[in-house]
């Protein structure tokens, strides 16, 4: 343990534990460290173990806290998930330049805070002063969160939750063990997480912990090297069925990371991974809609909601004054709205308002509403997999039911309905009605504006914004609302 850390658990700190014993939390700092403002959790539960999360069939892991949900690897992610339910978090530790632990992923801390400097290089006083920010990913409101101390996570969560540490950097192993010792039954509580070819394992293994050995996209080839150091396996969702396959068949139980959607949950546990880490932890371990309307107008991003692309890069805009939610990209896009998911009725409605803030694309251009999809994988819009209907209005005014029977070039018309054309800056609200008969649709209420087909939803439940044109033009979308059938 470093001399900062020493200090930080000396014998006025022990006692301080003991007498809180296995139910207290989030101590005071010690005398002269700087700390974060800890974030007290509204838990759900009472204390989990190590054996109650294996004993289950299935289990899941908030992977960094749950990064698609709350800003990651901070004090309020990891307190929010277990809040939500979660029984274990995942928790990267590195060490400051004057020893203190503290959790994030990177070594480099530009990604999540925009300060190019490494962890190892700044003092835990520099640090206190640097946040993290989520708001490109999780939305403009999304609080900016300090970097937490290591000691200040395990004082909030070491005596009631599993948690998966990685000694990030795989400089620290002694002292990150160090801390853990510190904590009464943490092996009970605490698994060593690693890459496979780590050394770290031994040291782990002599103080008793339970071992997690994660291996990386393609590494199919190095299982039979590395399998027997660890009671539990990682996998990359990037890596194939095959080789999924193979390192479940080594009878250990298998950890998959990292899980966004419900169809990644699905395509792992049918393959017999039992462990999902995952970065949209209460959507995933969900199965029904959370909501019926979108709520693009807090600024945050809702829970299951995600884009095509899994980066911040490819995450539309939000634009509060108008409650929209803005494509902007110089391609076609889809943003799966998976917190509207599964529509289960076999009747419904639905609708969406639209309109092109600044400049129309071009006349056989469009944009609108996915319905029908049978899995929330966002990637999937335009592919076969999807089967999906389109809801779509063309800046021209023509409004169409289009079914999505491959790629987006052999979409068949079903029905359509010539409507007024639309200005710049002017709102659309398009409907789909789905009942016995078929499907109609509808524009702005007008009885002159509609269109019916025998044919239409439902097939799948997941619904899907989507701009269907590579030009650069910005479509706004709004009201997303799931209707009971009319």
């Amino acid at each position: 343990m470093s001399p900062r850390e020493d200090a930080a658990f000396g014998r006025r700190r022990f006692l301080q534990l003991s007498a809180l014993g296995l139910t207290g939390f989030l101590s005071a700092c010690s005398a002269g460290a700087v700390g974060p403002t800890p974030v007290a959790p509204t838990p759900t539960r009472t204390t989990s173990t190590l054996d109650e999360l294996l004993g289950q069939e299935v289990f899941a892991i908030a992977h960094r806290g749950s990064g698609d949900t709350w800003p990651e690897h901070t004090l309020r992610a990891y307190t929010e998930a277990v809040a939500a339910g979660a029984m274990a978090v995942e928790v990267s530790v590195h060490m400051t330049r004057d020893g203190v632990l503290v959790c994030h992923h990177d070594t480099n801390l530009s990604r999540m805070t925009g300060v190019d400097r490494d962890i190892k290089d700044v003092t835990f006083e520099e640090l206190a002063a640097i946040r993290n920010d989520a708001r490109a990913w999780l939305g403009p409101a999304t609080p900016l969160e300090p970097i937490p101390a290591f000691r200040d996570v395990l004082d909030a969560l070491a005596h009631r939750t599993v948690l998966f540490i990685e000694d990030k950097s795989g400089e620290h192993a002694k002292e990150v063990l160090d801390l853990m010792d510190f904590y009464p039954g943490s092996t009970s509580h605490m698994v060593w997480k690693q890459t496979a070819a780590s050394g770290s394992y031994k040291e782990a293994r002599r103080r008793g912990y339970t071992l997690w050995g994660y291996f990386m996209d393609n590494a199919d080839r190095q299982f039979d090297r590395y399998q027997d150091r660890f009671d539990l396996l990682g996998v990359y969702h990037g890596a194939s069925d095959q080789a999924m396959r193979e390192l479940v068949a080594y009878g250990k139980p298998v950890i998959c990371w990292e899980i966004h959607t419900r169809a990644m949950r699905t395509r792992v546990l049918d393959l017999g991974v039992r462990g999902l880490m995952c970065s949209n932890y209460p959507y995933v371990t969900a199965t029904g809609a959370l909501a019926v309307k979108d709520d693009f107008g807090t600024g945050k991003r809702a829970t299951g909601d995600l884009p095509w692309i899994l980066t911040p890069k490819y995450q539309p805009r939000f634009d509060q004054p108008s409650r929209g939610l803005d494509f902007s990209f110089a391609s076609t896009a889809t943003y799966v709205l998976g917190s509207l998911g599964p529509v289960t009725k076999p009747y419904y409605g639905c609708e969406v308002s639209l309109c092109w803030p600044e400049n129309l694309p071009g006349a056989d251009d469009g944009a609108g509403l996915a319905i029908g999809l049978a899995q929330d994988d966002p990637a999937l819009v335009s592919g076969a997999a999807a089967a999906a209907y389109l809801l779509y209005l063309s800046p021209q005014g023509t409004l169409s039911l289009l079914q999505r029977q491959g790629s987006a070039g052999t979409d068949r018309v079903l029905a359509s309905v010539r409507t007024a054309a639309l200005k710049p800056g002017e709102w659309a609200t398009v409907r789909l009605d789905v009942t016995g008969a078929g499907a109609t649709l509808s524009r702005d209420g007008d009885p002159g504006w509609t269109a019916s087909s025998p044919d239409g939803p439902p097939k799948g439940g997941y619904l899907a914004l989507v701009k269907g044109y590579p030009g650069p033009q910005t479509v706004r979308f709004r009201d997303v609302t799931v209707l009971d059938a009319g």
